[in-house]
């Protein structure tokens, strides 16, 4: 064949490979062409041929041109998972074809609302080169109009397996969710690309070779199946070890040794001298006074080789059984964040996936300190190859674990690596979960940590504690002696080193006077919150289990503004049922005591995992499948938990509030699904509906928005990230994402006034409702609820309890009026006296 001539098969928008939202179809992984985004829903055969694969799922199809040379159109994006859900095939494999002959129908709706992307792949595979001579992009297409032209160029075929080459043969079960589809086969024939070796994959009598995407397709490999592997070649071994950890879905071997958890901060030589101010984030507000306390984290040697397999293998059982022991004793007395924390690590530690590597590698000769640590390094490698940042706190925990185990292999226990004399301030480059629980938080006066972040498991647990804790401050902070009398500054983001009697005298008597301020300020928040002038606001609290619901009650909560419902769905092997929601639900509306409950629907994505739902792999989560969008994909998952919230008593205690809203239709969607779970459980009482304003698209959208809802409430840590194109888990950006920057400020403003003009109510449930300079400007810009970390609420109250609506507005209007975050913090926390244009607000 000296040319090839295709026809456009669909009927839409022309546009190229790049544009797919699809690594492996934007990288030519699987081969080159175009991508067309359909108006039509029937695919046509774009040449003459055969066809030569069609998936039981139906959402792709291989047509067969001339030897060698093969044409794949995957209709949409990641639509596999559909299972042949809205397909209609109208060929079958080895019928041959002509150009222009329906191949495939498709429901273009279903589509559009269950798959991330339409944009349908054009791809021309062959064994040898083509040059693509001409092909039509960036315009609109008609079934049957020239798409693209292609001529022969030389190439030189594959050559067969070197004579007298080892053969080495080995069986895989496919731990893929989908089989091998389109993705898996191209990123197995990609693997092989750079390695002197022929593989061919054999299963039900059939084979395939390896290196060609589309006969691997053709196999039909279901998960679950076994596959045998022969490798013929010097580079046998690799290739097998490769293909292994691809279709098992486990970090390659060939690849690069792991990154280890956290990189090194190296300190600079010179010591912090006396008076020195270091700056860091805070993780946990609060002030501290005490001597410096170095912690450093052991570096734990470990034998590669070991003593026999028997005898490893019963160690490792050993360590594991012990670090279990000892983490169930500890959630027995343990609640909230640290219940969490430790129930995380459980189900790590139990995770069957990598109890097998580790004993996969004993079985290799490896000892059952290295098998872990290497276990542990490649599920770590694996979390980073996501991409994204905010993966830290799970590969946090696989750290602690895999110290953890190795401690309890060398005969040791967390507790016994730390002692911390009582009113210190432990410095350390970075603190494991366990290490923290470990320790004696009520004798432990504050935290300071090189490196880490703001929403790490130890943050959360110290913020939980009340610890004051300061991350980010650099390697200059290692190098303080210990004993060193320090000043943690948690409110302003400060620590003081050696700061002389004079100072650190008056910190002790702010820290005395703030102590009991608290006392008052509980005593206080008792009461229902008025401004000044008597205007109500509400200061609710965002949950995420029944004892944080217990904790808020007691700290003067008013109801539930934000219960992330994502405790109950994670680091667990399957979905809760309904009963099991609807009992927690249940739980934690008694706890309140009839004040309201605000529960946000499932708010996973790929930053979140959950084995039970296979979400894609996305470059760029936080911009995928998250929140509400999610929830309409797996709409088994949505109705269940709809319906476990429609059956709590008494009806109108619960409010639903739907996450990542972007546009009305989605709203209507989830209307549609709430009034058929109340036919379901025979509920006729409606139940106010409200959606996170997260986005600024959403808080552009806001009086279309308004009209189809009850209620507002504003994620500010999503609408500062989205706003300020700043990932919100980046640490080297995470003191320059400020939601009071005046952006996000006029977005909320914006928000508030379109429900005011709808009437209805606008919420804050994200970090800006915890922060006391921030507050008064939210009711200034027409905020009426505030819902805070439980242990903000006394203060938030108390706050609120002491200003005017008036102040509030003239304040919020002169934060608009600057240009930076920087300004409206000094702006907000202008000492009284000063005599700038806006009044000061005090507590």
């Amino acid at each position: 064949m000296s040319e090839l001539v295709l026809l456009s098969p669909l009927h839409g928008w022309s546009t190229p490979l790049e544009e797919v939202p699809d690594p492996v179809f934007a990288g030519r992984m699987l081969g080159d062409g175009l991508a067309i985004d359909p108006l039509g829903s029937t695919l046509h055969a774009p040449c003459d041929g055969q066809v030569a694969a069609l998936p039981e799922t139906r959402h792709a199809v291989t047509i067969r041109a001339a030897p060698g040379l093969d044409i794949l159109m995957h209709i949409g994006i990641d639509t596999v998972g559909l299972g042949g859900e809205g397909f209609v095939a109208h060929v079958a494999a080895g019928q041959t074809v002509r150009a222009g002959d329906p191949l495939i129908s498709f429901d273009l709706d279903l589509l559009a609302r269950r798959a991330p992307s339409l944009l349908t792949p054009v791809l021309t595979i062959a064994d040898g080169a083509l040059h693509l001579v001409r092909r039509i992009e960036g315009r609109p297409v008609q079934v049957g109009e020239l798409l693209m032209e292609w001529s022969n160029a030389s190439a030189s075929p594959v050559g067969p397996p070197q004579t007298g080459a080892e053969t080495r043969v080995r069986i895989v079960r496919v731990a893929l969710e989908h089989g091998i589809h389109a993705r898996p086969a191209a990123q197995v024939a990609t693997a092989l690309k750079s390695l002197r070796v022929e593989v061919q994959l054999h299963i039900r009598g059939r084979s395939a070779d390896a290196r060609s995407a589309t006969s691997l397709m053709t196999l039909g490999v279901h998960r679950d199946e076994e596959v045998e592997i022969r490798a013929t070649g010097a580079d046998s071994q690799q290739a097998l070890e490769a293909l292994e950890a691809l279709l098992s879905r486990r970090a390659p071997a060939v690849r690069a040794a792991a990154r280890p958890a956290h990189a090194a901060v190296t300190a600079p030589a010179e010591p912090v001298r006396a008076g020195a101010v270091l700056s860091g984030v805070v993780a946990s507000r609060g002030v501290a006074v005490g001597p410096a306390a170095p912690l450093q984290r052991r570096v734990l040697v470990v034998a590669e080789s070991g003593a026999g397999i028997e005898q490893e293998t019963a160690e490792l059982h050993r360590a594991c059984a012990a670090v279990r022991e000892r983490l169930e004793r500890s959630l027995g007395a343990a609640r909230g964040a640290a219940a969490q924390v430790l129930e995380a690590h459980l189900v790590l530690l139990e995770d069957p996936q990598l109890q097998a590597r580790a004993l996969e590698a004993i079985g290799r000769g490896r000892s059952a300190a290295s098998a872990w640590r290497g276990a542990i390094g490649e599920s770590i490698a694996a979390l980073r190859e996501l991409g994204d940042s905010r993966m830290g706190e799970r590969v946090d925990d696989l750290t602690d674990l895999e110290h953890q185990v190795l401690l309890a292999l060398a005969g040791e226990s967390p507790a016994s690596a730390a002692a911390i004399a009582t009113g210190s301030i432990l410095i350390a480059e970075e603190l494991l979960p366990s290490q923290l629980i470990g320790l004696d938080a009520e004798a432990l006066a504050g935290i300071c940590l090189a490196a880490g972040g703001a929403t790490s498991h130890v943050s959360i647990l110290a913020a939980a504690a009340g610890i004051p804790a300061l991350v980010a401050l650099g390697p200059a902070l290692l190098t303080i002696a210990a004993g060193t009398p320090l000043i943690l500054d948690a409110e302003d983001g400060q620590l003081r080193v050696d700061p002389g009697e004079t100072h650190l005298e008056r910190a002790r008597r702010q820290i005395a006077q703030a102590a009991e301020q608290r006392v008052r300020e509980r005593e206080l928040a008792q009461r229902e919150c008025r401004t000044a002038d008597g205007v109500r606001i509400e200061v609710l609290a965002n949950l995420g289990s029944l004892a944080d619901a217990e904790l808020a009650v007691r700290n003067g909560a008013e109801g539930c503004g934000l219960l992330r419902t994502e405790f109950l769905f994670l680091e667990r092997r399957e979905a809760p049922s309904e009963a099991e929601q609807q009992c927690e639900y249940q739980r934690i509306a008694a706890a309140l005591a009839g004040r309201p409950l605000t529960i946000r629907t499932l708010d996973i994505g790929g930053d979140k995992p959950i084995p039970y739902l296979p979400l894609p792999v996305e470059d760029n989560p936080a911009l995928g499948l998250r929140g509400i969008r999610t929830s309409l994909w797996r709409a088994d998952l949505l109705d269940q938990q709809l319906r476990a919230v429609l059956a709590v008593e008494p009806l109108g205690q619960c409010r639903l509030l739907l996450p990542m809203i972007t546009d009305v239709a989605e709203v209507r969607a989830v209307r549609e699904r709430i009034a058929a779970a109340s036919r379901h459980i025979g509920r006729s009482a409606a139940i106010e509906l409200g959606v996170m304003i997260e986005t600024p698209a959403s808080a552009l959208m806001a009086e279309a928005l308004a009209r189809e809802v009850d209620f507002f409430s504003v994620g500010t840590n999503d609408l500062t990230q989205y706003t300020l194109a700043m990932d919100r888990g980046h640490p080297q950006l995470a003191a320059r994402l400020d939601g009071l920057h005046p952006a996000v400020l006029r977005l909320i403003g914006r928000t508030a006034q379109a429900a005011r003009a709808a009437g209805r109510r606008t919420a804050v449930c994200g970090g800006l409702a915890s922060d006391p300079l921030a507050a008064p400007i939210l009711i200034g810009l027409g905020v009426h609820e505030l819902s805070c970390v439980p242990v903000a609420i006394p203060r938030i109250k108390t706050l609120l309890g002491s200003i005017t609506l008036e102040q509030c507005r003239t304040r919020a209007e002169a934060a608009l009026a600057q240009d930076s975050a920087e300004a409206v913090r000094a702006l907000a926390a202008m000492p009284a006296g000063h005599r700038g244009a806006v009044a000061p607000l005090e507590a």
